[in-house]
């Protein structure tokens, strides 16, 4: 007899339906063909132990699987299920009637029951548009897969049962997600606040800055002047994801198994620290089994890099194509990918080896020209891409033991969300731009030129501060947003004023 079960394989951030086509015939043999892996191929001993547990007998007789379509390389232990059921259907042990209005997923134990499997949002959404009814996966999957409308979810702790279920007896519940209330939890119980934080304002005022119009930033200073307890904060002045944001970013974590289980949608916006020893490939995504890479785990957060320095120069070249095009594209000889890698990128160094260039206090004691060295382990054209440059001095102890509350994040969030949303006014016609630090060269004329006195300005310190010409258009893109947040409708002076002070990495002289 044959019978089809369906399930999906996931490729990049998205899926494609699987079929298993299950034919018992006279003989006793096995076989599995459609280009399944070792893991795929173990499945036979898992079924096995699981009919015994639960009952069902091994046909005797000879069974033939193909996995369609039979190009594409089928991986992992999520098919365990469709196996199962399919072999049960095909040894009439099972109702076959139901089988194609739902698609079944799931790693199977030898006990039986049913293990979380990696991507069930991804294939949850492709089960929806191929027209299934519905879902049946693990019970620690059902409330991720269920954040998708219009598809019914099944979550299931063991075979038997999805068996009784697809017999038409009592099995499983549906399980249900209210959206709303998933999103509502955006911002809710923040761990850090930047009301915590005790002097600083001016580096509090380039964050702000910074989250309001999507701007990469870096902080240079001293060793333990606050660069990464004020990065760790940037997340809660974000504003608070929506909807397809929410989706996009928990689909990467699935595929990546990442969400903890029995979680439906991240609504946190991400921050990924890597450690300066990361490999190219852990950066951008790919391997043997690919999965997406730290830049696409940031997607629609923060990717913070600290002693960016010491990072390998090739791991940081490999990220000046993603910072422009918000994605990053995997190819390989097996495979080729595009993940999504739209983050912030914020990172931090100090200004020399030793830690004290430009000390209040402390002495540089760096023979010269270290700091030039130092500074040069960043390339140019990685550095044309991070906006704000921001100098980061000790706080005085004054301000550390001082009682004056400082401003939380709640607070700076309100104005961050305000003028993002006068640039989604202003870029509602566009495609793929959605804050000021997308803007190119024609948006830059049309929505960023300063008035004759901002202009003045702005060349006078292109003329006296040495600055390059590639911080001409990351100035105007600042002073846009600094205008924004106070809701000036064109870019003036004082904004201009602001921009410049943050852009000290390209000062001719600064670093000797």
């Amino acid at each position: 007899m044959l019978v089809k079960t369906f399930g999906a394989a996931v490729s990049g951030i998205d899926a494609l339906v699987i079929t298993m086509e299950v034919d018992l015939s006279r003989g006793i043999r096995f076989f599995m063909v459609g280009l399944p892996d070792n893991a795929v191929k173990e499945s036979q001993q898992r079924i096995e132990s699981a009919f015994r547990v639960w009952g069902f007998d091994w046909p005797g007789r000879r069974i033939v699987i193909n996995m369609a379509p039979a190009d594409t390389r089928k991986e992992g232990s999520a098919y365990d299920l469709p196996l199962a059921i399919g072999i049960l259907a095909g040894d009439e042990q099972l109702s076959a009637e139901r089988l194609s209005d739902y698609m079944l997923m799931g790693e199977l134990s030898l006990d039986g029951s049913l293990k979380a499997i990696k991507g069930a949002l991804p294939i949850a959404l492709r089960a929806r548009e191929a027209g299934f009814k519905g879902l049946v996966l693990p019970l620690e999957n059902a409330r991720e897969a269920a954040v998708v409308d219009g598809l019914e979810v099944y979550g299931a702790g063991d075979l038997g049962e999805v068996v009784r279920f697809l017999n038409g007896e009592e099995g499983p519940t549906k399980t249900q997600v209210d959206l709303k209330a998933e999103l509502g939890k955006a911002g809710l119980g923040e761990p850090l606040d930047f009301a915590d934080v005790r002097g600083q304002e001016s580096v509090k005022r380039a964050l702000e800055v910074a989250a309001a119009g999507g701007h990469n930033l870096i902080m240079v200073g001293a060793p333990g002047s606050g660069k990464s307890m004020l990065a760790k904060r940037l997340p809660s002045i974000l504003p608070p994801m929506v909807l397809d944001e929410a989706l996009e970013t928990t689909k990467i974590h699935s595929v990546a198994g990442s969400l903890a289980g029995g979680s439906a949608l991240l609504t946190q916006r991400p921050f990924r620290s890597p450690h300066h020893t990361i490999s190219n490939i852990a950066l951008v995504g790919g391997g043997a089994v690919p999965q997406p890479g730290e830049i696409s785990l940031a997607h629609n957060g923060v990717l913070f890099l600290d002693e960016l320095p010491e990072f390998k120069r090739s791991v940081l070249e490999v990220l000046r194509q993603p910072l422009e095009d918000r994605s990053i594209r995997v190819s390989r000889a097996r495979y080729a990918l595009e993940y999504p890698a739209g983050f912030m990128l914020v990172a931090s160094m100090n200004p020399c080896p030793c830690g004290f260039y430009n000390h209040p206090d402390k002495e540089c004691v760096c023979p010269p020209g270290a700091v030039q060295r130092y500074l040069s382990r960043i390339s140019g054209p990685l550095l044309d891409r991070i906006d704000l440059h921001v100098e980061v001095v000790p706080v005085a102890f004054e301000k550390l033991s001082g009682a004056a509350p400082a401003e939380s994040s709640a607070q700076i969030r309100e104005r961050v969300v305000a003028a993002r949303d006068l640039q989604a006014r202003r870029f509602e016609k566009e495609d793929y731009i959605h804050c000021n630090a997308q803007m190119g060269s024609r948006l830059l004329r049309q929505h960023a030129q300063p008035d004759a006195a901002g202009g003045q300005l702005l060349r006078a310190a292109m003329q006296r501060l040495g600055l390059s010409a590639r911080a001409y258009d990351r100035i105007l893109k600042v002073a846009r947003t600094i205008a924004d947040l106070e809701a000036a409708p064109s870019v003036q002076a004082v904004h201009v004023a602001e921009a410049i002070q943050y852009r000290s990495l390209d000062r001719s002289g600064w670093a000797g």
